[in-house]
């Protein structure tokens, strides 16, 4: 009998599988039976021009399953900061399934030990103990379920813009229209602006646990905490024993152009909340960090958070060696010059066209431009795809296009980003767009950090 392409005798290790290849057409009827099933997301992501399959994937760059290569500016939401499938964490994850497996996860192990001690000196500021978990939104949760515990009180206060995942707390504290549909939602959480001081006082009564935020709020127009208000906030907080939260699941690992973008204002948070770059996208691993002065509950109560699946050992040795690619690479250096250089281009753009672009915002490689009005920035999307560029839309300000490229993205590559934009540009003025209204950036008072 012969057999079917691709069949043949399976032996473990020893064939490797020939990268996913799909014709034009296939990937049309793919997303035909998604139209046909009333597939809502398949619409949205035809609206932005991402209705295409990955395929092959690496460094800067994903290729479709069509065989067109684009550079990658969505990189999992900030996951792959060291690029697509960086060699050295995936021959990680290769002699980690040869060697082990993802351990009984309320029992301790040598994996999940070193990652930790890893982890907890790479990350500024004596955060010297470790929650694991396998997704943000999980280790967000973390955050909030030890400040409440440790605190003894219930509130949570955050600022608007905010965007911290899908799960309790995270969905609670995120600006999200869809929230609601979930609802009722996690009481006593409290929204106040961004960057007003005085909002901020008036919250943190003697009923909150902890001020939740974002250094860059990447998912509305890359807004900029103002480094006054975090140093105030912090300050608060201290005054009245208030846990200070900081996600940094966006901007940690190097994408700001420091470590952790807290470092930047010389501000350390009671707890910080670690997002899957940690791991590179190879493995799904995210973490939450504590000093010790914090961890008297989790001391007392040492299985009061278990994740099945989060902090495995296979995951750990994958997070370790992820580690020593950062320490050895040191990719924020990279992404504050290459960053520099986006804005200052993207800057450039603005100012020749302002008509189109109202503005541009971010820290190192992580920018947002305001294109005025949700469909010009999806159209805008459309338009990068077209020029071999792929990038979504903020999911809070939904008028802003993020660019967050891997921190290793090469020099001709940060050149064809740019191109991109300027041609983007220009599309959407062939085709005859409208005067955008003044930047909302503005409305909202983004700022710059130093």
């Amino acid at each position: 009998m012969t057999p079917a392409p691709g069949s043949g005798e399976r032996r473990a290790g020893t064939q490797a599988r020939a990268p996913l290849r799909l014709g034009d057409a296939d990937v049309a009827e793919l997303w035909a039976r998604a139209a046909a099933a009333g597939d809502r997301r398949g619409d949205e992501l035809r609206s932005v021009g991402l209705d295409l399959v990955e395929a092959e994937r690496r460094g800067a760059c994903v290729t479709g399953a069509d065989g067109r290569e684009y550079v990658d500016c969505i990189a999992g939401l900030g996951v792959f900061n060291l690029g697509r499938r960086p060699d050295d964490v995936v021959a990680a994850l290769r002699e980690a399934a040869a060697a082990t497996d993802q351990g009984n996860f309320p029992l301790m192990s040598v994996e999940k030990a070193e990652f930790a001690r890893g982890l907890a000196g790479f990350v500024p500021g004596g955060l010297d103990r470790v929650v694991l978990s396998a997704g943000r939104g999980e280790a967000f949760d973390v955050a909030c379920k030890l400040a409440r515990a440790h605190t003894g009180r219930g509130g949570l206060v955050t600022v608007d813009g905010g965007w911290y995942g899908d799960t309790g707390f995270a969905l609670t504290l995120s600006e999200r229209p869809e929230r609601d549909d979930a609802g009722p939602l996690i009481p006593g959480c409290r929204t106040v602006p961004l960057n007003d001081v005085g909002a901020a006082d008036e919250a943190l009564d003697g009923l909150v646990a902890a001020f939740v935020l974002e250094p860059v709020q990447a998912e509305n127009g890359c807004r900029v905490v103002d480094p006054g208000y975090l140093r105030a906030v912090a300050g608060l907080c201290r005054e009245r024993d208030v846990l200070l939260v900081l996600d940094e699941t966006q901007t940690g690992m190097g994408r700001t152009g420091r470590r952790f973008a807290y470092e930047r204002w010389g501000v350390v948070p009671d707890l910080l909340v670690v997002g899957e770059s940690v791991a590179a996208g190879v493995f799904p691993l995210c973490a939450t960090l504590l000093p010790s002065r914090l961890a008297g509950f989790l001391d007392d109560h040492p299985l009061v958070h278990l994740s099945t699946f989060g902090g495995s050992d296979l995951g750990c040795r994958v997070g370790l060696r992820a580690l020593e690619v950062y320490l050895r690479e040191q990719p924020w250096r990279r992404a504050e010059a290459a960053g520099r250089e986006l804005r200052s281009a993207l800057e450039g753009l603005a100012a020749e066209r302002s008509d189109v672009v109202r503005g541009v915002e971010g820290l190192g490689l992580l920018v947002a431009l305001d294109l005025g009005d949700e469909e010009r920035a999806a159209a805008f999307c459309r338009c990068l795809r077209q020029e071999g560029v792929l990038a979504l839309p903020g999911a809070v300000a939904a008028h802003t296009v993020v660019l967050r490229p891997p921190l290793v993205v090469p020099d001709d590559d940060l050149e064809r980003i740019v191109a991109a934009c300027a041609a983007a540009v220009g599309a959407l003025d062939t085709a005859g767009v409208t005067p955008a209204p003044e930047s909302r950036l503005a409305d909202k008072g983004h700022g710059r950090a130093s």
